[in-house]
């Protein structure tokens, strides 16, 4: 517990610099101090010795504070979703995108922009969709005495595939002058319509769904251990893992409405996080939630100035977790052959 105590300092400052980072970083350069400045001005309510620009001021405030803070929120979600997941399915290779719940916020989505235009109903289709994902994943997955994980992973895989399809024939009969053009950019994850309004509306479901999580921190630890070991100590089993899987899949969903699909944030964050932080949730859901917050703003950081054409978050988080998946295949394998 020591050595996780005096690990909050140094997480703490490496999400406030990548933030100001965030905010002094892109194609219109604002120096390290003159974010600083805008930041206490705007705190202090200051307008005197303004030593910086209006267009500064601007960028720095209306267009890359919001992007970076909802960046975060949304990074520090998926991250407890994942760890979330991980816990009540005793797998470390289980995630949001794994288990079908983005692929159904997604295919909720891909409707919604289809057929409306309305930010609140892209809410709520990407949950009806996400939550019918897990179900179907319980369905195929779940037998009833007991829950092979390998079974779980392949019913994922499958309610993947099958939404996979669903949504490419969404974007085959979406106006191609219109509606093609949102839903595809928006399938492959951007920060690039963020906003005041949009972070408001992130912020109280990702606050509510991940302090959810944390307060059931005992029993995810407890069930962690396993089905019987938990039923032997008067854990509600199901209801545990129906209240984690409803807060995971409104956090993905909310997150999926905003931002697009984010793969493998959900997957790879908490295995780092673990390996700071240990194994027991009540200090890997918030390290999780810390390290996911630095690592999707510096992914949305690098996707929008690497290039002059903003790069979508999905590219660059599959190049960075396929590679850190496929070595957490290999380690697993190394284990299971040398027991």
């Amino acid at each position: 517990m020591n050595s996780v105590k005096g690990l909050w300092p140094g997480l703490i400052s490496l999400l406030l610099l990548t933030l100001l980072w965030a905010l002094g970083t892109g194609r219109y350069p604002v120096s390290f101090a003159a974010v600083l400045q805008i930041l206490a001005d705007t705190l202090t309510g200051n307008t005197d010795e303004i030593m910086y620009s209006r267009s500064a001021q601007n960028v720095v405030l209306y267009v890359r504070l919001p992007r970076a803070l909802i960046a975060g929120l949304a990074g520090a979600g998926l991250a407890v979703s994942g760890a979330a997941l991980q816990g009540i399915f005793r797998n470390p290779l289980v995630g949001p995108q794994i288990i079908g719940v983005s692929s159904g916020a997604a295919l909720g989505g891909a409707l919604a922009i289809l057929l409306f235009s309305s930010l609140l109903l892209t809410i709520s289709f990407a949950f009806i969709g996400g939550l019918l994902a897990i179900m179907l994943v319980f369905l195929l997955g779940l037998k009833r005495h007991g829950s092979p994980l390998l079974m779980l992973i392949l019913a994922g895989v499958i309610i993947n595939a099958f939404f996979a399809a669903l949504i490419s024939l969404i974007t085959y009969f979406a106006d191609p002058n219109n509606t093609l053009q949102s839903i595809v950019f928006w399938l492959m994850g951007s920060f690039a319509s963020a906003s005041w309004p949009k972070l408001w509306l992130l912020l109280p479901v990702v606050t509510i769904t991940t302090s959810i999580i944390f307060a059931l921190r005992f029993r995810i630890n407890v069930l962690s251990l396993g089905e019987e070991n938990a039923l032997a100590l008067g854990l509600p089993v199901n209801t545990t893992r129906w209240v984690t899987l409803l807060c995971v899949t409104l956090t993905v969903s909310a997150t999926v409405a905003i931002s697009g699909t984010i793969g493998w944030v959900g997957l790879i964050v908490p295995h780092v996080a673990r390996l700071l932080a240990g194994h027991d949730h009540r200090r890997l859901l918030p390290v999780s939630a810390a390290t996911g917050a630095v690592y999707l703003m510096a992914v949305d950081t690098i996707a929008r100035s690497i290039s002059n054409a903003e790069i979508p978050l999905s590219v660059i988080t599959a190049l960075i977790g396929a590679p850190v998946f496929a070595l957490l295949l290999h380690l697993l394998n190394r284990k299971v052959d040398d027991l």
